[in-house]
């Protein structure tokens, strides 16, 4: 029933050819990680009160407080806003050496980084490029037949969207859009300046807003499939649209946390944030705890899980991570219409994307197809660049459409070269199952069509090349089932939390989605992302909400989870039926909207977090089945367990070491008979489930799988559980970098004003001293502040961080910060890094005391230690340490 899976360890890019640096003396600091002094950033300063809890008056007598407080410390800062419905404090522009000191204040709870948050990564169709892949992801999670059978359409719930706004000239929300604002104006975040020009008109011209409005609940009968009008998840609600970004950008979680608090004022019952920072996989960070705030006062919160599955393991983020937060994976979409030519002699229609970067193929064009007759099916670099020369003869290609398949080289420099041999077409195909979107923007520039096809059609029309076949655009469609359809989006992060909670907690689809986009844009597109599922679930919810009126926030997760149906794992370009995917990927499975709205069985808890076996041999849990209908409900039940993730947290592999389960003490193996379990008319029956974590499984791994409730009357039911194999905390806080191919034994302690960088336990050579004034830095006219920093990588979250300063004895003479809940790095490697993955932090010092008074002249070290999630403070092998090499200040 499992399946046989046979996967290697894939190794991570990051540090598989690296060197090591000769150590010895210190070595220049390369430009990526020179920091130019101290640095002001936004900040959130959280005071002690929940906002929920307190009183108005009370909220603002802390905040008048701590700002007295301030002033009398002489700390300097700029207030930029200050919130009090779901957050109590401000976001704040500070040095890190000033919010250092503000985190030692007393009522501060905690000081945390603003994320600069990008609009999420999505893969973008070209317009008109494929037809209403809408039509079939409501057929994938029920909601069609929620409109058509049921009745249910979502009529008189609101639900917000925080987002880019949305286009309110779209015939798909006219009438519909009940409330809004635009927190920023079209330019905020461009040229990289964050101007914001606040107004009442929530208009969209990202894109990104209008496209998950329309996954919720557009409906435009203008757009026509086969007499069927466009319609979203719940084509009846209303809407509140926040715009929180300009036209092209970023934007900044405190601008999230302004929209959060103006949606619950607005009277918004179901909110939507398709956004968020990943990584920072805390539920008390700010945004996550916000959220949380948000379900306490009667809003259903749903977010998208995130895009960074690429990234490893604990890679969520932001308000996904809330404690009641429905939390949203993406599973790819099952079929897909492209546009396609006809190909002769067979007459077979193959369906194409159209490269970015080249013009689109002209309706009617017909031209004759080759390759390069030296290449095969299995050859990893086709149509690239080989010692200088092109892979095509001179003219070789003239008047005709060439086939190259993906792999070694960039796509633009694959059609540059069929394009230089006076190739008229270029037909790129997959080297692995599904579609890819091609770029091939460059100089010069691809005058020619270039597009792309699957694997599977790239293999066919390579066989058929023998038959001097022809391609014919003629501006046909075809619909075909998704090669990675039904499975969980590779782009999907992994939970679970930084402190083992289970995340994510549902799937929808997410990968091939077709919706709206402002009409200035086409008014209609694909995309793909996290962004797109976590709508579906949002519209899901104010479909039930119409059915169920009184179904508090807090219930809304258990109500989908308990439902939701199993995604099996995709193993390169087969689906391996019967072995779920890692549920710290895909939740609790499928979103199944008809089964939720008629199962009468209620499981309580809805997931199962486990923690680290490190502690304990087996784990206890009771589940609670509540019957509210006046049918006897009789299920078998199993343990269905998933794939557990082995490898590393940049690297995670398969593993098929599972954990076992008793079920009310009886063996409750998947192979086996199963636990009879009955559940009578408007009762209550306890599960005691009794968990084993897999004992071949490698260490750090995570495991999983579901208590699977069979029915033949009924819909089934899973409560998915997660935990961790080993000794949590064995897991390192900092790790190394790798800078231009070579390891750096990090933490890194830095000297702006000598140019000198020190790896972790380097000797010292020559004395290191600041004098926290401006200096040059030699061989240079570049004048810096000499100041001491430190350069650290962060491999796994972080509980509480802290930096002191010691004496040259090595007492502590200061605590200088301490910061809670940190999240990990995107990688570890410089070169991968972007404007949403980053490599490393830098924590300054400016040379004075968390008191603000000045450290005496003498001789000191910095030591950082990092307190392990669910680390124990007193247990010393739960903290890492690192200290710097000793230095002098010079007054």
């Amino acid at each position: 029933m499992l399946g046989l899976l046979s996967l290697s360890l894939v190794l991570g890019a990051c540090g598989q050819n690296a060197t090591t640096p000769t150590a010895g003396s210190a070595k220049p600091i390369p430009a990526a990680l020179r920091d130019a002094g101290q640095q002001s950033a936004k900040w959130f300063v959280e005071l002690e009160g929940d906002p929920t809890s307190l009183s108005g008056q009370s909220v603002l007598s802390q905040q008048a407080t701590f700002r007295t407080q301030a002033l009398s410390r002489s700390i300097r800062y700029q207030e930029v806003q200050s919130f009090s419905t779901l957050f109590n404090g401000f976001s704040v522009i500070a040095t890190g050496a000033e919010i250092n000191r503000i985190s030692q204040m007393p009522g501060v709870l905690g000081v945390y980084p603003i994320h600069e948050v990008q609009l999420p990564p999505t893969v973008r169709g070209e317009n008109g490029n494929l037809s209403p892949d809408m039509f079939y992801a409501t057929g994938m999670t029920g909601a069609d037949i929620a409109q058509n059978e049921l009745g249910l359409t979502g009529k008189g719930v609101k639900v917000g969207v925080i987002d880019s706004g949305i286009d309110v000239d779209h015939p798909a929300f006219q009438g519909r859009i009940v409330a809004g604002y635009d927190f920023v104006g079209d330019d905020y975040g461009k040229d990289g300046k964050y101007v914001a020009v606040p107004d009442n008109n929530p208009d969209d011209c990202g894109g990104h807003g209008t496209h998950v409005a329309g996954i919720i609940g557009g409906n435009d009968p203008s757009n026509t499939r086969n007499g069927v009008g466009f319609k979203g998840v719940a084509p009846d609600v209303s809407f509140g649209a926040y715009r929180i970004f300009g036209c092209s950008g970023s934007s900044y979680d405190d601008v999230i946390l302004a929209a959060m608090e103006r949606s619950y004022t607005d009277g918004m019952q179901v909110v939507n944030m398709s956004l968020g920072s990943a990584f920072d996989n805390w539920k008390e960070t700010p945004l996550a705890k916000a959220a949380d705030r948000l379900v306490k006062k009667g809003v259903i919160v749903v977010a998208s899980a995130g895009n960074s599955g690429a990234n490893g393991q604990y890679s969520m983020g932001g308000p996904t991570m809330g404690d009641q937060v429905i939390s949203v994976a993406s599973v790819d979409n099952a079929k897909i219409e492209l546009e396609s030519f006809t190909v002769t002699p067979d007459g077979s229609k193959i369906g194409f994307y159209a490269a970015t970067g080249a013009p689109a193929p002209t309706k009617g064009l017909v031209l004759p197809l080759t390759k390069n007759p030296a290449t095969t099916t299995a050859t990893t670099n086709d149509g690239c660049t080989v010692n200088g020369a092109s892979p095509f003869a001179a003219n070789s290609l003239t008047g005709k459409a060439v086939l190259i398949q993906r792999g070694t080289c960039s796509f633009y420099e694959k059609a540059s070269n069929a394009q230089k041999a006076g190739a008229a077409a270029v037909i790129l195909y997959n080297n692995a199952a599904g579609y890819i979107n091609p770029t091939v923007a460059g100089t010069p520039a691809i005058t020619i069509p270039v597009v792309s096809v699957s694997n599977a059609d790239g293999k066919k029309l390579d066989a058929l090349l023998a038959q001097n076949p022809t391609v014919n655009f003629d501006g046909g469609m075809v619909t075909i089932a998704n090669p990675t359809g039904n499975a969980s989006s590779s782009f999907s992060s992994f939970g679970m939390s930084a402190d083992l909670e289970f995340k994510p907690d549902l799937g929808a689809p997410g990968g091939s989605i077709y919706s709206t986009v402002p009409l200035e844009q086409g008014g209609y597109e694909v995309m793909s992302g996290t962004s797109m599922a976590s709508p579906h679930v949002a519209g899901a919810a104010a479909l039930l909400l119409q059915a169920y009126p009184n179904t508090p926030a807090k219930e809304m997760r258990r109500t989908l989870m308990n439902t939701a149906s199993l995604r099996s794992y995709l193993n390169g370009s087969t689906l391996i039926t019967g072995l779920p995917d890692y549920v710290q990927r895909q939740g609790a499975g499928m979103l199944d909207i008809v089964s939720a709205y008629t199962n009468a069985v209620k499981a309580t808890p809805e997931k199962l977090s486990l923690g680290e076996s490190d502690t304990f041999a087996t784990r206890s849990k009771v589940v609670v089945l509540k019957n509210t209908g006046s049918r006897r409900e009789v299920y078998t039940a199993y343990n269905y367990p998933a794939l557990t993730i082995a490898g590393t947290t940049l690297a995670p592999a398969p593993s098929q070491k599972y954990a076992t389960m008793t079920i009310n003490g009886q063996d409750a193996s998947i192979s086996g008979s199963g636990v009879a379990v009955v559940v009578p008319p408007f009762s209550e029956v306890e599960l005691n489930i009794v968990v084993t974590p897999p004992a071949g499984a490698p260490d750090k791994a995570q495991y999983g799988g579901y208590v699977y409730l069979e029915s033949t009357t009924s819909p089934n039911l899973v409560v998915p559980y997660a935990g961790f194999k080993g000794d949590y905390q064995s897991l390192a806080s900092f790790g190394n970098l790798i800078i231009s191919g070579a390891t750096y034994n990090a933490p890194l302690f830095a000297d702006d004003g000598a140019d000198s960088l020190y790896e972790e336990g380097e000797a010292v050579t020559t004395p290191i001293d600041f004098t926290f004034k401006d200096v040059t830095i030699p061989g240079t006219t570049t004048t810096t502040f000499d100041a001491p920093y430190i350069v650290v990588n962060f491999a796994h979250q972080i509980r509480t961080l802290s930096m002191e300063l010691l004496d040259a004895n090595g007492t502590v003479v200061d605590t200088l910060f301490t910061e809670d809940y940190v999240g990990r790095h995107c990688t570890n490697n410089l070169a991968n890094v972007t404007s949403s993955c980053r490599a490393y932090t830098t924590l300054d010092w400016d040379g004075k005391l968390s008191n603000g008074q000045d450290a005496a002249a003498g001789v000191y070290q910095l030591r950082l230690k990092a307190l392990k999630p669910q680390g124990d403070a007193s247990n010393p092998a739960h903290t890492e340490v690192y200290t710097s090499q000793q230095f002098t200040v010079i007054r």
